[in-house]
């Protein structure tokens, strides 16, 4: 078990993330309306995109009875750095970031209100079997796996990527998990990316070679902290997260490019009534243009789906 120093040592490390990526945004002169995942996230997250929205008729009917009755949906969300779920203010918990502005522009075309607390990525789909929460948000991807237990209302195509430190020029982008024989990944406990690198160990002693070590981490602070400190080679997380991160010189990591695209949706417990809802919103989002402004807004213009889909099959 960690002993109570380190963990106050990690959480430090944390809080700070926020503060690191916001101050090296500050210093860029790049316009919020840039494309790019370095684009000023202070702005962007002042930019408000869902308070005008209006309701849905339509998508509302969709919702059960009992949820128009009651006009809230509980969240159980994910936050941790730019450009999904991030603190703008550590102190008051102020939420921003993509997830943030999908899920209240979602809720605001159902004509319902958000319910969110924050919860440790690992522990929210758990949660929505147990009827915690109704939602759960944390850039989750579909996976064959998760689609057993978890149903998904899709709105961007996101995945996996890796990084390693920007002075590490001896590791070159990952397209084969053979190239992480002998080295120490670090990722997040839960996470899509534990689970391809545990199911896939046995690829580096069936070559003949050192196998891989796999350390996971419950935030991305600690992930990061041990990638800078060199307890770890390279960290496996979403594409976009790292390609935010690697553009924050606070950071100084080099995005190693993507390894598998993912679609990424909001989660619910299988068989949830409120999916047809969710992706009536979303659609009604892309068709007036709202999707496409909040992807332009935190720069992930790339991630953008046609559609959202309920439960798609994973992307082969």
């Amino acid at each position: 078990m960690r002993t109570t120093t380190v963990r106050r040592r990690l959480l430090a490390a944390t809080a700070l993330l926020p503060v690191l990526a916001l101050a090296a945004c500050g210093s860029d002169p790049e316009p919020a309306a840039a494309t790019g995942p370095g684009q000023q996230a202070a702005s962007a997250a002042a930019e408000d995109l869902v308070s005008g929205l209006r309701k849905s008729d339509a998508a509302a009917a969709l919702l059960p009875a009992e949820v128009r009755s009651a006009g809230t949906v509980r969240f159980g969300s994910s936050i941790g750095t730019p450009p999904s779920a991030f603190y703008t203010d550590q102190a008051a918990k102020k939420a921003a970031g993509l997830d943030i502005d999908f899920a209240d522009a979602v809720a605001k075309v159902l004509g319902l209100g958000v319910q969110r607390e924050e919860a440790a990525f690992e522990t929210i789909l758990p949660a929505l079997g147990s009827g915690k929460y109704d939602v759960g948000t944390g850039n989750f991807g579909v996976t064959e796996a998760r689609l057993k237990t978890i149903d998904f209302v899709t709105y961007i195509d996101d995945g996996q990527g890796f990084a390693v430190k920007k002075d590490n020029t001896a590791i070159q982008p990952i397209t084969d998990l053979l190239q992480l024989c002998g080295l120490t990944i670090g990722t997040g406990a839960g996470t899509t990316f534990e689970t391809t690198l545990n199911a896939k160990k046995n690829v580096c002693t069936d070559a003949g070679k050192k196998p891989y070590e796999v350390k996971a981490f419950s935030d991305n602070g600690a992930t990061l902290t041990s990638l800078q400190q060199g307890r770890v080679d390279i960290t496996m997380s979403t594409i976009n997260g790292l390609r935010y991160q690697a553009s924050q010189e606070a950071s100084g990591t080099r995005f190693l490019g993507e390894f598998h695209r993912l679609d990424v949706g909001f989660a619910f417990k299988k068989g949830s009534p409120l999916a047809p809802a969710f992706q009536a919103a979303v659609n009604e989002l892309i068709k007036n243009g709202t999707y496409e402004r909040i992807l332009k807004k935190w720069g992930v213009t790339d991630s953008a789906v046609k559609e959202s889909l309920i439960s798609p099959p994973e992307h082969t």
